[in-house]
């Protein structure tokens, strides 16, 4: 059975405003201090387009933004500097997480993470607003105002989870208050917003807050994952999204959406699950949901962070093994997995979203014009343990002028995929110069000419689709 795709390259379009590039997500800011970190950044930025970048624990004490000694407090913002010094040097900006709390003003001694980041919060609400206020201060002074009114700066991280405090609104709303008062007493057009929860939570209840306590709020942000809970090594991942549907995190935008009225809705972490060590991150599985689940959310967000860009990572341990499950597009040798490829095929589209024709189980079809043609992008995806296989597509559309060339790219278990070169080579643990070369080469995207036929102004094209996979089909006069 063929699967049939219609178009008109001529039609009203939806403007696509490649808002997945807005920001990318890292772990936390000392690893800003590492030049693979920034090398991968830099790549990230150069190769995806990405313009932000967001990591917890600015504040943490390993940042050493604020020490007490001899009952004196010290502010010390030189290590925080250069990380931003850097991102700015490579045309990115931070999306600012303040985060987590510095020992010298915790109420408490509860930690997260193997790098022991304070969760609790401030046992003087006066001393954090100092604090922030010095430190936005700060960087209004090194980096001029006209600059940092172009940051955001989001207050804590998923507050509503017992893993990052205590959970109770009350808390999150007080810390809130002081922080987007501090900042707002710097410059009233520096960007503030909240509530950074997991699951999309108490968003209603934060802007009703905010709505009658007089407070500012320049943006909703707010996480999901398709699986939304905790991850943790070992849990059944499978199981999880196997149980999950098709679209859910589009769904879910929509509600958002709808909750924040006119203000901007960023997504500042979300990913394919939210397990540290899921398989399915290496494989062409992520890239066919990231593509998915990307262009759903097109006209719904003004941002949305894929959490992470490298693995890079820490918050249950150090990897030193490629292909070990973690968030990052890319592994910590900066081997870029199915999941980069997919950014840099979505990097490459133009900008106006075009309506299509026809519907199908598995497969999905967008076709997107830009300079002189047309993409069409198509991904074959099934959550797993639910039925998929090889597809035969057919897809036609109307030209104004007639087409003359194609070409195709295409990420599966055959394409754009190292981590099946890194199987077959035995799974080195630590794989040298050789095994290196190897990955880069398996990573690569691969364009191909692919055959069409034009009838008059209508064009025809007919591709097998395999099971996990995405095909870019670029069209051009």
């Amino acid at each position: 059975m063929v699967v049939n795709f219609s178009g008109d390259l001529g039609a009203r379009s939806t403007p696509l405003p490649h808002f997945w590039e807005h920001t990318i997500g890292s772990g936390h800011a000392t690893l800003g201090l590492r030049a693979d970190w920034q090398a991968q950044l830099k790549r990230a930025h150069d190769e995806l387009g990405m313009r932000h970048a967001r990591f917890h624990g600015i504040l943490d004490d390993d940042m050493g933004t604020l020490i007490e000694q001899g009952g004196e407090f010290i502010y010390s913002f030189f290590n925080a500097d250069q990380v931003f010094d850097f991102l700015l040097s490579i045309g990115m900006r931070p999306f600012v997480e303040l985060s987590f709390m510095p020992t010298a003003l915790a109420s408490g001694d509860e930690t997260q993470f193997h790098y022991r980041a304070n969760i609790t919060k401030p046992r003087d609400p006066a001393q954090w607003s100092v604090l922030i206020r010095n430190l936005v201060e700060h960087w209004v002074e090194r980096y001029g105002l006209a600059e940092v009114r172009q940051w955001f700066f989001e207050v804590w991280n998923e507050p509503n989870l017992k893993a990052f405090g205590s959970g109770k609104q009350s808390d999150y709303f007080e810390l809130y208050r002081y922080t987007v008062e501090a900042i707002k007493s710097v410059d009233g057009k520096l960007k503030v917003g909240g509530p950074a929860t997991a699951a999309n939570a108490w968003i209603d209840d934060f802007l009703a807050f905010c709505k009658s306590n007089k407070l500012p709020v320049d943006f909703i942000s707010t996480h999901h994952y398709p699986t939304d809970a905790f991850g943790n090594p070992g849990d059944d991942t499978e199981a999880q999204l196997a149980a999950s549907k098709r679209s859910v995190l589009r769904d879910q935008a929509r509600d958002v959406r709808k909750k924040a009225g006119r203000l901007p809705v960023y997504y500042t972490e979300w990913c394919t699950s939210s397990n540290p060590r899921d398989f399915m991150h290496d494989d062409p599985y992520a890239a066919a949901f990231i593509v998915k689940t990307v262009l759903e959310a097109n006209t719904l967000v003004e941002g949305y962070s894929y959490w992470t860009f490298s693995d890079l990572f820490e918050e249950n341990y150090f990897p030193s093994v490629p292909f070990q499950g973690g968030f990052g597009l890319m592994t910590i040798q900066g081997i870029a997995k199915p999941s980069f490829r997919a950014y840099q095929l979505l990097h490459g589209l133009g900008t106006e979203m075009l309506p299509v024709g026809g519907s199908h189980e598995t497969v999905d079809a967008w076709p997107v014009r830009g300079e002189r043609g047309a993409t069409l992008m198509l991904t074959n995806f099934a959550l797993p343990r639910h039925d998929i296989g090889d597809e035969k597509v057919s897809f036609t559309m109307t030209c104004p002028e007639p087409m003359t060339k194609a070409t195709i790219q295409r990420i599966d278990v055959d394409h754009a995929n190292a981590k099946r070169r890194w199987e077959l080579l035995g799974k080195p643990k630590y794989p040298n110069g050789e095994n290196l070369a190897a990955l880069n080469e398996a990573s690569q995207l691969e364009e191909e000419a692919v055959a069409f036929t034009m009838d008059g102004h209508v064009l025809k094209l007919d591709l097998v689709i395999p099971p996990q996979a995405v095909a870019a089909i670029r069209f051009s006069f």
